[in-house]
């Protein structure tokens, strides 16, 4: 992932106009809430309507996201002598900035240095928390993030980084229970930092466990990797001879250190999935597999290849099926002579395409203000609207949330109201199992002064609902339009502030798995709000 200062955090809602930001967020309720608030009750009739569809996938269906990194402060936590109430509260902070923005999944950066930002049994907790390597913040740093993204409905990717020790090359510096202080025979210095060397098979084991000791502790949403595998080209060649001659096995060196990253990734796609079938496995590579001129299956670029570089085989890992979703970081603009995006999102369309594995872009925000291009605030609005040509595209992800929160030049509210005005569902997962949860029941509309509350029963096995809402009286067994989604929440109620005075609305909700498999719609209900 693309490293760099962090600018300064401010709401995005304070960026946005508040036009932008009147159908931004619907309050959720936390359960069905049975106050009497003054207002007439309108009820659906109880039970399923017959003969009517679940929605179907569509390109509506999206994920939105947004990395959230902690190394060096990135993102968060940005001063690491603050107290935690105030550490936690510029977390929060930065969920409703994504949920202003209308996403419904965080990338967040839980091991950056073979630390943690949890109770770890094999590493120590990260310095980027305390600024100092395993000193206990006092808190479940990890447990918190969960429980503040999920309240919002926002996934949670749980991001790891399997090889980087540290940005400094001193191992004296590290927490005495740091592995790599134990075993510094499983250690490189390169360039400017340390590096676990992938080729040493206790390497693969202490990321492998670091994984799935989070995937069975904590109700992560998926497991997360970014593009550092081997350390990106610098001074000289990875210093790795004595682990390739013990292991190498007569392969050429490039071949066998890709068979090292092949290795680790087969190996917990498997045991991920056997612990969890629900938690999914998703890798954010850098943009370009290899250019044209090396290989007739590459893209038509001539930039870094992360095949030949970083030996990160993307392409093979898509068609062997081991990831449920690829984030390509394409980080260039329409019509970069080197790398030009257009290009790079027909190649990765392409090579998905067939398989279970979903395709979400990975989109630069860093980069708004830079030079001539990038300081068109509508650029990446730009790259949204292309993304739409190809029905392989199922969203975008933003490096990262500090961009979104400061919005330069306006880039994120134009983004916003270009194509994320309303809230999305998360395309379904295919190939992991799960099933749609029944419809939900005993809808009830009732007017208040908040606007309208739409309360329903929660369904057996439904992790969130989504609610629709379509104006003037209709049928209560109807199908639903998924542009017409106003809110995907958990718990079992909403308020809509945005119904206007004096008008009809008929409201349907859907009820959905982890997994976004989605029911029918329950008997919808309808509801004139009054006057005054």
């Amino acid at each position: 992932m693309a490293s760099r200062s962090g600018t300064g955090i401010r709401a995005l809602a304070a960026a946005l106009s508040a036009g932008a930001l009147a159908a931004c967020g619907v309050p959720a309720l936390g359960g069905t809430d049975d106050r009497d608030d003054g207002g007439p009750v309108h009820a659906g009739t109880k039970g399923e309507c017959p003969a009517v569809a679940a929605p179907r996938d569509s390109a509506s269906r999206q994920l939105r996201g947004m990395w959230i990194a902690t190394v060096a402060g990135i993102d968060w936590p940005k001063d690491t002598d603050k107290p935690a109430a105030e550490q936690r509260a510029a977390f929060v902070k930065l969920l409703d900035t994504a949920k202003a923005m209308n996403m419904n999944a965080v990338f967040v950066q839980i091991r950056p240095n073979s630390d943690a930002f949890y109770r770890s049994p094999y590493e120590p907790w990260s310095q980027w928390i305390t600024g100092k390597q395993g000193k206990d913040p006092g808190y479940d740093v990890l447990a918190f993030m969960l429980k503040e993204a999920h309240a919002r409905n926002l996934e949670f990717h749980a991001w790891f980084n399997p090889y980087r020790v540290s940005r400094q090359d001193d191992l004296k510096k590290l927490a005495p229970n740091s592995p790599a202080r134990q075993h510094p025979d499983w250690v490189r210095k390169y360039g400017t930092g340390l590096w676990y060397d992938p080729g040493l098979p206790q390497v693969r084991d202490l990321a492998t466990r670091a994984v799935m000791d989070v995937v069975q502790k904590y109700d992560i949403d998926a497991v997360h990797f970014d593009d550092y595998f081997y350390p990106y080209p610098e001074s000289g060649d990875f210093p790795d001879d004595a682990s390739y001659k013990a292991y190498g096995k007569g392969l050429k060196r490039a071949d066998w250190r890709r068979k090292n990253v092949d290795t680790l990734v087969e190996s917990l796609s498997r045991q991920i999935h056997q612990a969890k079938p629900w938690v999914r496995f998703g890798i954010s590579p850098f943009g370009v597999w290899r250019n044209k001129t090396s290989d007739p299956a590459g893209s038509a670029t001539s930039a870094l290849q992360s095949y030949d570089d970083i030996y990160a085989d993307t392409r093979t890992w898509i068609k062997k099926g081991w990831l449920d979703y690829v984030t390509p970081q394409l980080y260039w603009p329409i019509g970069d002579k080197r790398a030009d995006y257009a290009e790079l999102v027909k190649w990765w369309a392409r090579q998905v395409e067939g398989t279970d594995v979903q395709l979400t872009i990975g989109q630069a925000a860093y980069r708004v203000g830079e030079d001539a291009t990038w300081k068109k605030p509508a650029e990446l609005s730009r790259h949204l609207t292309l993304n739409a040509r190809y029905p392989q595209v199922r969203g975008d992800v933003f490096f990262s949330a500090s961009d979104i929160a400061s919005n330069r030049r306006g880039f994120a509210a134009k983004v916003r109201a270009d194509h994320y005005s309303r809230p999305a569902v998360p395309p379904p997962v295919s190939g992991r199992g799960g099933q749609a949860p029944p419809a939900p029941r005993d809808l009830k509309v009732r007017a208040d002064g908040k606007g309208v509350r739409v309360e329903w029963r929660p369904s057996d096995g439904a992790t969130s609902y989504a609610v629709y809402r379509v104006d003037g009286k209709r049928a209560d067994c109807a199908p639903v339009d998924p542009n017409r989604l106003l809110a995907d929440v958990r718990g079992g109620g909403i308020i809509d502030p945005s119904a206007k005075r004096g008008r009809a609305y008929t409201y349907y909700v859907t009820a959905l798995d982890r997994l976004h498999h989605e029911s029918p719609p329950g008997r919808g209900a309808t509801l004139t709000v009054p006057e005054g």
